[in-house]
């Protein structure tokens, strides 16, 4: 009976978010106190859990995602993140300019949100397509694989370290097997798939042809741009890598777990960006605060959507039925790893958003860990791949991919639904892959 409640809470979940159009906080809230009521806990013991659980998720993510946000906002006020989008296509020929925008929009898209990445990269396609008459679905479809791979895979994007926490991961081990199994699927949704959609000859709407950019003058120097913008993931995958060699009884072990605090390497990362992106290039510190002020009103709704899902894993915990269903599930003669990304995939689908979908199956599957013994970073992958799963008219990214490129819903459903398609499932192999060797 416990199951068909949380199932039938999941469905209502998804009526308030995708039909009602109710704020996607307040439905996370309404549902979990909802679903506490209906598994029979008391209401003192609800309001506890909402709290705990709100308290437990935005006490990790509060500073990783607020350091995240600022250090994205000031990559593209410096115009860093211009500057490495120019400096890698200029590098390209012709023939090679789709590797050009993946590349940027990869390197772009590991420190910087999705939609902010979009609006900075999506221009200076229509540019290109005009200088090189390719067509733009053809340059800008790999660029969007690459912004999407690293939207639903990669920390410090806020699901990928929400599931994290959750979970029980490391953020650099996730992060280093997030890098290996991103790049297959980035290479056949992006410049593989476009390989096929040179009939389509989109014209953008012509406010979108025009956007500022930025002098040579203006943009710090590309060597600087990279560092700063990438010193999160430098920091942690660093760590990563040298704990595989270093002993914890080493002298230099409290060194390299300094460096992989996710919370620590995002502290140095934004205080080096201030400096960097900001006094060096003629900044006041106040200028610089206004921009990392504009991040944080931009991620508030980010954080509170999160909250909201960690205030539902905490009924699920509190309640035990997530133990109950964990235990059940547990039982199915199914990769965790599979059963993870199916989820993820339906209430993807259903819902749109994608970290939605991410933090929602995180409540479910999170006991699969303990009873099956499933790799945590592994997990972490599955359910993030699961959470791109073929987006529709029900996610706000694919009415930013019409919108810009100006295409129908047909065609949009043809192109952009097919690719967010692609990078799912060849997440989920590269990820049932890895777990074969780690």
């Amino acid at each position: 009976m416990s199951i068909i409640i949380v199932l039938l809470g999941i469905a209502a979940l998804i009526v308030l978010i995708g039909y009602v159009k109710l704020n996607t906080f307040l439905a996370f809230i309404v549902v979990s106190i909802g679903l506490g009521l209906a598994l029979g806990m008391p209401i003192g013991e609800i309001s506890g859990a909402l709290q705990k659980g709100i308290g437990d998720t935005l006490g990790f993510l509060v500073i990783i995602l607020g350091c995240g946000a600022m250090l994205g906002k000031l990559v593209a006020d410096s115009g860093a993140a211009q500057r490495i989008a120019d400096s890698l296509i200029a590098f390209f020929p012709n023939k090679y300019i789709q590797w050009a925008v993946v590349i940027a929009g990869f390197l772009i898209g590991i420190p910087m949100f999705y939609s902010v990445g979009f609006v900075i990269l999506v221009p200076l396609v229509f540019t290109i397509g005009a200088a090189t008459r390719l067509p733009l679905l053809y340059i800008g479809l790999p660029m969007l694989a690459a912004l999407s791979v690293t939207h639903g895979y990669l920390p410090p994007h806020p699901a990928p370290t929400a599931l994290v926490g959750q979970f029980g991961a490391d953020l650099g081990t996730t992060l280093l097997y997030g890098l290996i199994v991103a790049i297959p699927a980035i290479i056949l949704g992006g410049p593989v798939f476009a390989q096929t959609l040179k009939k389509y000859t989109p014209k953008p709407l012509p406010e979108f042809l025009n956007p500022h950019r930025f002098t040579d003058a203006e943009m710090p120097g590309l060597g600087l741009s990279v560092f700063t913008a990438l010193l999160p993931v430098i920091l942690l995958a660093s760590s990563a890598i040298l704990k595989l060699f270093v002993d914890e009884s080493s002298t230099l072990w409290p060194v390299v777990d300094f460096l992989g605090d996710p919370v620590l390497a995002m502290i140095i990362a934004i205080l080096v960006a201030t400096l960097t992106l900001g006094v060096l290039q003629g900044k006041t510190i106040a200028e610089v605060g206004k921009s990392f002020e504009a991040a944080i009103k931009g991620i508030a709704m980010i954080l509170l959507i999160i909250a909201g899902a960690g205030a539902l894993k905490a009924i699920l915990v509190e309640s035990e039925v997530s133990a109950f269903i964990g235990t059940q599930l547990a039982g199915l003669d199914i990769s965790p790893l599979l059963l993870a990304w199916g989820i993820a995939a339906i209430i993807r689908v259903c819902v749109g958003s994608a970290t939605v979908a991410g933090l929602t199956s995180a409540g479910i599957v999170a006991p699969l860990i303990a009873l099956t013994g499933a790799n945590p970073n592994l997990m972490v992958l599955a359910t993030g791949a699961g959470s791109l799963m073929f987006s529709h008219v029900n996610d706000s990214g694919f009415w930013l991919f019409k919108e810009f490129f100006n295409l129908s819903v047909t065609d949009t459903l043809k192109t952009w639904s097919v690719m967010e398609t692609i990078v799912s499932v060849v997440g989920l192999i590269g990820v049932l892959c890895l777990g074969l060797f780690v």
